[in-house]
């Protein structure tokens, strides 16, 4: 009889970037945090995430099924598969095999479409990876794009200045092609004295959710790895879209504010080992609001 893990396990599909705090530097310790067991699957090794120059980049796309073959000997089981940054186009559909072979006990699946971001794609993604994962997100229960990249995901020209409306009719349609519940970062928020905002959408209930962030001239790499991993570890731990939505904003707009008070290259992302202990504090006051 397979002996059940005393601590929920995730899997984290997702780059290694050696210098910069993103996807697997910022996945691992975030949940850990959180008292969740993360399982590492390399998508790319990176000598430094994608925005220094001249970084060091390693395709693992032909290594993955080898780790999987393995992991299936061991009869490995998750609560959560959770997708980020992929390699390559190829590793699209080994993420489809993953999702059918160890997706159903799992209580549910997280794809970050990692594509783009200000209206750009980033340098390391093609345009097959573009068009590939618009099938992908289909296979996911919740999916945490940016804005960039839920024009790309909806095929529409990118518009930074879209009213909510819009933005509501592509969350609706993205909804209604798989994903229960989709989550937009980085929305420009119209409303004084508000600068930008996270929507969700849950079509178990059929509500949006509104979350304000208050603007800081800063832009640190990562912080929408840590907003996922925040999130998903949330959702873990039991709480309501609503409120794990609230953690997540709240974690990474404090990390914003600690680190930007420092003379700090930003491109290093945030000072994530400064506020780790946060995951486990009391949650403020709750933000969110129904929209």
């Amino acid at each position: 009889m397979k002996v059940q893990s005393p601590v929920k396990q995730i899997m984290a599909i997702h780059d290694i970037s050696g210098y910069g705090r993103t996807s697997l530097s910022v996945v691992i310790p975030i949940l850990s945090t959180m008292g969740i067991k993360v399982c590492s699957l390399p998508t790319a090794l990176l000598s430094s995430h994608s925005q220094y120059n001249g970084y060091y980049f390693v395709d693992l796309t032909d290594h993955l099924m080898s780790i999987l073959a393995h992991w299936k000997k061991l009869d490995s089981r998750f609560n959560v598969i959770y997708s980020g940054f992929l390699g390559s186009h190829k590793q699209i559909s080994i993420v489809e095999e993953i999702i059918k072979t160890f997706g159903a006990k799992c209580d549910f699946i997280v794809i970050d479409p990692v594509l783009g971001d200000n209206g750009k794609i980033y340098k390391s993604i093609s345009k097959q990876i573009v068009v590939e994962m618009k099938s992908l997100v289909k296979k996911a229960d919740i999916i945490t794009p940016n804005l960039t990249e839920l024009f790309l995901l909806s095929g529409k020209e990118y518009n930074c200045k879209a009213d909510e409306e819009k933005i509501r009719a592509m969350m609706l349609e993205l909804s209604e092609s798989g994903p229960e519940i989709v989550v937009v970062t980085s929305v420009p928020d119209n409303n004084p004295g508000r600068n930008f905002s996270v929507l969700a959408y849950n079509r178990n209930g059929q509500r949006f959710w509104k979350v304000p962030i208050d603007y800081i001239p800063a832009d640190f790499p990562g912080t929408g790895d840590c907003f996922t991993s925040v999130l998903t570890g949330a959702l873990m731990q039991g709480d309501s879209l609503p409120i794990a939505l609230d953690r997540a904003v709240n974690f990474i707009s404090y990390g914003v504010r600690a680190t930007f008070g420092y003379k700090h290259d930003q491109n290093e992302g945030i000072l994530l080992e400064k506020i780790l202990d946060r995951l486990n504090y009391p949650m403020p006051i709750s933000s969110y609001e129904i929209f």
